[in-house]
This record gives structure tokens, C-alpha cells and sequence, in this order.
């Protein structure tokens, strides 16, 4: 049965896609993508190599693909946008370099604002997270098609085990849930801590500020007007929170000193019971744990939405939802043969183009199991792997998943923290909805750029010294004070105007 519905659906794929893929001629596609260290070459050669072959069966493209070593893709990206003959796509790793910004200005690439929206002809593009298409906007236009990461990655875990000894056992929900659990691991033991901090402390802050309702880095005031996070009454109450953690023997005296490559190793040594981090460390963790330390149950738990007295959830994302973009070069594709490349990259979001792209073709790069999961068996591990470098190679740097992990068959989790990896995936996709962007990431102050470092450093270093207790709340406006004068309203000036234009 499973064999016959495998194959039924297989057909309604094929005829759904006919009407692109059945063209007399394959259209062909060239494209520049980044290549990492491999011991075996890659078959360029589309007459022998079965993965490009089967991308042009499905999508009626044929792919010539320009690889860029990756320790110097910065300069071969840099020679292709000036090259009178460059691909039609090529992968920009940083969708915020000066050079691509410049460039789109200048008129290097194609305006495809529009066509992202247009669920008609390219319903699988529309499918992209509004904020993060606005992320990689220029001037309020966009050029390319994110390569998207877990957008609301940042969060909270803790020792489940940990929780209960303490005497809470109960899933977190609100601030004053997360309170109560830090305050109860807080009193542990005289040498163990709550909160697992270190000297990486703008993930910790970033995380509780945004949860209290702070903006994320920039807001915007009911004006209309752009202003740092800093001025908003819920980051200081995001600090007064970690203060009294630290006041109350929660937070290790040193966490300025500790290295972030000590980090997990806290958490390991059993010193620490929370951390405010990214979210996937959790299940990374668990499964430290099953392996070195006989865990048999499940040891960590990762938190999903936090409310605030009034209801609202706020949650800030970690990263601007994307890891560089797939750009498309005006002077390489006709305005005739732009709906045709977007549609290509269109096939490239669907669940089989995701799959093909990423993870290669079953029977050459790996199997499925009885489940209609995908893994690799230990006897054709070699094989598969050698495999993988000649006919797959990094294919997947093509890869954007604008739709989040849609891949099917999915990869098979043998560990046994597969329930926490699931838990992962899925509050990815219920906390997007509650990620706070940054409203002037696409836009570029000169102020900034040339004393942001400086600046940043004035706002980190007064927040460490005032959870630390070392300056009261007249030396951390004193601090905010001398960010103003030093540049910050300069840069909170240029925002406003690049903003303001914007929208």
C-alpha cells in the first residue's frame, strides 16, 4: 500500500509540474554558488551527473553552476559583480555588504519586490516571513530571495531534573513563571548558579529585554520615530531582572570573565541549570548528556512563548531570519526570461526542489526507511558519501527554504534527543510570529559604520556593570548620556531620516 501511495503521489507531481518542466529545450540556468574544501570533484558534467539531471526533469532548468572556493568567495563575489558576463544568480553570503547595496542602487540586479508577492505565479516566494523579506530589503526594495535560517532561534532552556528537585514542575509561560523557576534554581546550593551567563552577555540581555517588551536594538515610538532599545522602560526592567537574579546568588560573581568556550561545559559540570541562548543548544545538550553522563530521561527543556502581565508575547530572533541571499543580475537576464528564473527559484521552495537541493536523490545520496525517513545505512555510508561530493557537492548553498523545513522525506533523528530537536522545529514556527525586528537593519548610518563598535561597547559595558551591581541606575544613564554625545544621536538621526524615507 505504502508503495502504491508513494507512487500516486509521485504521478501528481509529475503532471503539476508540466506545464514547466515539458518545454522542447531545457531553460538554462547559470549560477555561482560557494565551494568548501572537498576531497573528491565535483562532476560538472550534466550529462553525468544524475542529481542536475534530475533538477532539470523536475524544474525544466538546466544548471550550469560556477563554483567559488569559499575561503576566497568574498573577492570572486566582489570580480562577478563587476564582470561585464556574470552568472544570472549568484549567492551573496553577506546580503548586507556595502558592495551589494551599492550595487543594487546602481541597478546590478533586478527589483523582484513584486513578484515575492505574487501568490499566483510564485505562491511558493510569497510563502517567505514578511520581516525577514523586509531584512534584506534595500531602500525598500528587494533583489533577492533569502537563504533562510531559524528565524526566532534565541531562547530559553533548563535542567528539567533540576526544576523538580527545586519544586517546580510546570511548563513556563509567563515572566512571572520564569521568575519563580530562576529564583528557586538561584537557591540550589551554595556553588551552583540559576542562569548560565558569560562574557557573550548580549544574547542573555537580548533575550530577557525583548521578553519584558523592549525593542530589538531599534523601536519605533508611537510618533512614528526611530529610537534605541536602550530608552525603553522595559530594557531596564529587563536589566533590574537580571540584577536581582544576580543579587540573590543566581548568576556566577565572574560571568564577565568566563569565556563562551567554557560555556556548555557549566552546564555540564552541573554548576549552572539555565541559559538564555540559542534553542537548538538544548537538545545538543541532552544528547551530551545520554552519551557521557547515562541520561536515560529527558534532562533539558526548552521554553516556548513567555507572556507579560498583559498577555503579549515578545521574542527576540536571534539573527534577521537569513544567511545571505540568491541575488539576480540584471545584465545576465532578459526581462523576457526573468519570469522563467523566477520560477525556477520558485520550484527551488518546494518541497521536493528543498529536498533535492539539500539532501541529494534517494538510492545515490541516501535511503528511507520504513518510517519515509531519510538516512544513511552504515554499510552504503561510503559509498553515499563519496556520492555526495561527486554528483552533490554544495548544491545545497542554492538552497533557501523561505517556507522553513518543508523537506520530504525528512532526515531520521537516531539519537535520543529526537523528541527535543521536534520541539525545536516546532517552536520555530510558533515563536516567528512573536519575533521583533529590528526596523533599521536595512538601512546603513555612516555615523554607525564608522563608530558603531565604539558605541555598542558603551551600552554592553554599562548593563555588565549594572546587573554586576558596580553602577546604580544614575551611572547607567550616565553611560547612556555619553553614547548620545559620543555619536548615538548622530546614528538614531540617520535612521530616522533612512527610515523615514523608506516608508
Amino acid at each position: 500500500m505504502k508503495k502504491l501511495v508513494a507512487l500516486f503521489l509521485a504521478l501528481v507531481m509529475v503532471l503539476s509540474l508540466a506545464s514547466f518542466a515539458a518545454a522542447e529545450e531545457p531553460f538554462e540556468i547559470s549560477v555561482l554558488l560557494p565551494e568548501f574544501p572537498a576531497d573528491i570533484d565535483f562532476v560538472n558534467d550534466f550529462d553525468s551527473n544524475p542529481v542536475l539531471q534530475k533538477i532539470c526533469e523536475l524544474s525544466g532548468v538546466k544548471l550550469n553552476i560556477q563554483w567559488g572556493a569559499n575561503s576566497t568567495y568574498a573577492e570572486i563575489f566582489s570580480t562577478t559583480l563587476a564582470d561585464k558576463n556574470p552568472p544570472m544568480l549568484v549567492s551573496a553570503t553577506n546580503a548586507r555588504d556595502p558592495q551589494v547595496i551599492n550595487s543594487a542602487r546602481a541597478g546590478a540586479f533586478w527589483d523582484i519586490t513584486d513578484a515575492i508577492h505574487d501568490t499566483e505565479n510564485y505562491p511558493n516566494l510569497a510563502l517567505g516571513n514578511e520581516g525577514v523579506y523586509d531584512n534584506i530589503a534595500i531602500d525598500g526594495h528587494v533583489y533577492g530571495i533569502y537563504r533562510s535560517r531559524a528565524f526566532p532561534r534565541g531562547g530559553i532552556y533548563y535542567r528539567l531534573d533540576i526544576a523538580k528537585e527545586v519544586g517546580f514542575d510546570r511548563e513556563v509561560k509567563t515572566i512571572d513563571d520564569l521568575t519563580e523557576l530562576a529564583e528557586k534554581l538561584a537557591g540550589y546550593s551554595a556553588d551552583t548558579y540559576a542562569l548560565n551567563m558569560c562574557s557573550y552577555t548580549a544574547g542573555t540581555i537580548s533575550v530577557i529585554t525583548v521578553a519584558m517588551g523592549a525593542p530589538n536594538t531599534w523601536g519605533v515610538d508611537e510618533n512614528g520615530d526611530v529610537y534605541p532599545a536602550h530608552k525603553s522602560p522595559a530594557y531596564k526592567a529587563g536589566l533590574d531582572w537580571l540584577r536581582h537574579l544576580y543579587e540573590i546568588g543566581g548568576i556566577d560573581p565572574n560571568f564577565a570573565q568566563i569565556s563562551t568556550s567554557d560555556w556548555d561545559n557549566i552546564e555540564r559540570t552541573g554548576k549552572a541549570f539555565m541559559r538564555f541562548d540559542c534553542l537548538d543548544n538544548a537538545h545538543r545538550q541532552q544528547e551530551w548528556f545520554e552519551n557521557n553522563a547515562g541520561a536515560t530521561e529527558q534532562v533539558f527543556q526548552s521554553v516556548g512563548p513567555v507572556a507579560k502581565a498583559d498577555g503579549s508575547v515578545t521574542v527576540w530572533p536571534q539573527n534577521p531570519g537569513f544567511a545571505g541571499e540568491i541575488l539576480l543580475m540584471k545584465s545576465a537576464i532578459s526581462e523576457q526570461d526573468l519570469p522563467k528564473v523566477l520560477k525556477f527559484l520558485d520550484w527551488c521552495n518546494t518541497s521536493e526542489g528543498q529536498t533535492l537541493i539539500n539532501a541529494g536523490l534517494e538510492g545515490l545520496t541516501y535511503d528511507v526507511d520504513e518510517d519515509g525517513l531519510r538516512y544513511v545505512p552504515d554499510e552504503k555510508a561510503d559509498e553515499y558519501g563519496k556520492n555526495e561530493k561527486m554528483y552533490h557537492n554544495n548544491i545545497n548553498q542554492l538552497g533557501m527554504g523561505v517556507a522553513g523545513n518543508i523537506e520530504n522525506p525528512k532526515a531520521r533523528v537516531n539519537r535520543g534527543y529526537s523528541e527535543l530537536r521536534q520541539r525545536y522545529e516546532d517552536l520555530n514556527l510558533e515563536l516567528a510570529p512573536y519575533a521583533v525586528l529590528n526596523p533599521c537593519y536595512p538601512f546603513v548610518s555612516e555615523t554607525y559604520t564608522a563608530f558603531g563598535a565604539q558605541l555598542d561597547q558603551i551600552i554592553s559595558d554599562a548593563a555588565v556593570q549594572y546587573i554586576a551591581g558596580l553602577i546604580d541606575e544614575a551611572g547607567l544613564q550616565a553611560a547612556w548620556d555619553d553614547w548620545a554625545a559620543q555619536g548615538g544621536d548622530a546614528i538614531t538621526m540617520e535612521y530616522n531620516e533612512a527610515y523615514h524615507a523608506a516608508q
